[in-house]
């Protein structure tokens, strides 16, 4: 029997309150490059482990650290004078059975692919400097190995909420199109994209940090054009999802006067200075949000076998969405929140919380059994998440 609390929550819903916050850091911000380093090798670590041992071993590989680098962009074109350095950094099994196996070389070669793919216009060779320093650690397979059992390795927690507020989806999918469609448009736009949002009642308020690369920029006037065309799309396209009143900000620190711009040379801020740590940015839901309940796990990295400060933040997310997807607006909130203890199976947390704020007149009974069910349903399913997780389906930033 699992530990399953459903309880009526008694406050208002986010959207009955008179302010909100939300921030979401795109694909070329440090401590989302950061993020997808880190994921992108633990994948790369399970599909070798898979290939060789059928199985995927204990590693977690999420330590990635980024120390910005130095640069001199230039309208017209400028050039990287330092470049970024970028630590791999974590615990995986480099032998089997006494036999070494090639995990650095496996490491490095999927953070360069991950960065050749994400931030196209940094050069790869010459403006990051890509160190392996993932330690070491040693299994012999004629034993069973710990995934095998399925007990959680660490005693954490996962939390989530659904639905997304307007705010938050609004904040959300600003950065999908400006790092999405909107390139199309506007090349001259990097990849590192911040959204931030500010909600007071009914007036909106998104300030928008974008890199702009250099080359694409022969002069300021080119420069200002670009940030007001942004600016605009931004604002067409926002709103066409809410009615309330929308102001959009770009790089709002430029002083032309001091000669001050948001100017890259790579689309990224990490060149100049800028750091970035996993964790430090999105939650698993993409967002960071101050006004809802947040984990401070850093899931990216994490193996997705066994460690829960991955998987039941992942699970939590899921949870959360189906149950308000299927109350038919009966339930305006559901947050969830699951604790494991180290030892325990995955499976079995040690408590599985569902709070949820109910429409007028619904009452908890009304609704409970199937919150239950839900959770009971996913957690019972649980191990279903790592290859899903593996493959690269899941997102945990």
């Amino acid at each position: 029997m699992r530990n399953i609390i459903v309880e009526e929550l008694r406050i208002a819903p986010i959207e009955e309150g008179a302010t909100e916050i939300v921030e979401r850091k795109g694909v070329g911000h440090p401590d989302s490059v950061a993020d997808g380093l880190a994921e992108t090798v633990s994948r790369a670590l399970c599909k070798m482990y898979l290939e060789r041992f059928k199985t995927i071993l204990h590693h977690n590989t999420d330590e990635v650290q980024i120390v910005g680098g130095q640069s001199a962009p230039a309208f017209g074109g400028g050039v990287v004078l330092e470049p970024a350095y970028i630590l791999l950094v974590g615990r995986a099994t480099t032998e089997v059975n006494g036999k070494r196996l090639p995990y650095r070389s496996v490491a490095i070669k999927a953070a360069r692919d991950y960065l050749e793919r994400n931030c196209p216009h940094l050069d790869v060779d010459t403006d990051v400097m890509l160190d392996c320093r993932i330690g070491k650690g040693s299994v012999d397979l004629r034993g069973l190995y710990e995934t095998k059992k399925l007990f959680a390795n660490d005693t954490s927690f996962g939390v989530s909420f659904a639905p997304l507020s307007e705010t938050e989806r609004i904040t959300y999918e600003t950065e999908r199109y400006i790092n999405g469609p909107l390139k199309k448009d506007l090349p001259e736009v990097g990849q590192d994209v911040k959204v931030m949002s500010w909600r007071n009642k009914d007036q909106l308020d998104l300030t928008v940090a974008a890199a702009m690369v250099d080359r694409f920029m022969p002069d300021i006037d080119h420069y200002k054009s670009v940030k007001e065309e942004l600016a605009d799309k931004v604002l067409d396209h926002v709103s066409k999802m809410t009615s309330r009143n929308v102001k959009v900000f770009v790089n709002n620190a430029d002083n032309y006067e001091e000669g001050v711009y948001y100017l890259t040379v790579t689309g990224l801020s990490m060149e100049n200075g800028d750091d970035g740590s996993v964790g430090r940015g999105n939650r698993v839901n993409g967002l960071i949000t101050p006004y809802r309940p947040m984990s401070m796990e850093a899931a990216a990295g994490k193996n997705p076998v066994t460690h829960v400060g991955k998987l039941y933040n992942v699970i939590s997310n899921i949870i959360a969405n189906e149950i308000a997807e299927e109350s038919g607006g009966d339930i305006l909130e559901v947050h969830v929140r699951i604790v494991s203890q180290i030892g325990a199976p995955i499976d079995t947390p040690q408590a599985t919380s569902a709070q949820l704020i109910l429409a007028d007149g619904v009452i908890l009974s009304q609704v409970e059994s199937n919150v239950r069910g839900v959770i009971d349903n996913h957690l019972s399913n649980i191990s279903s998440l790592t290859q899903k997780l593996v493959n690269g389906e899941i997102s945990v930033f």
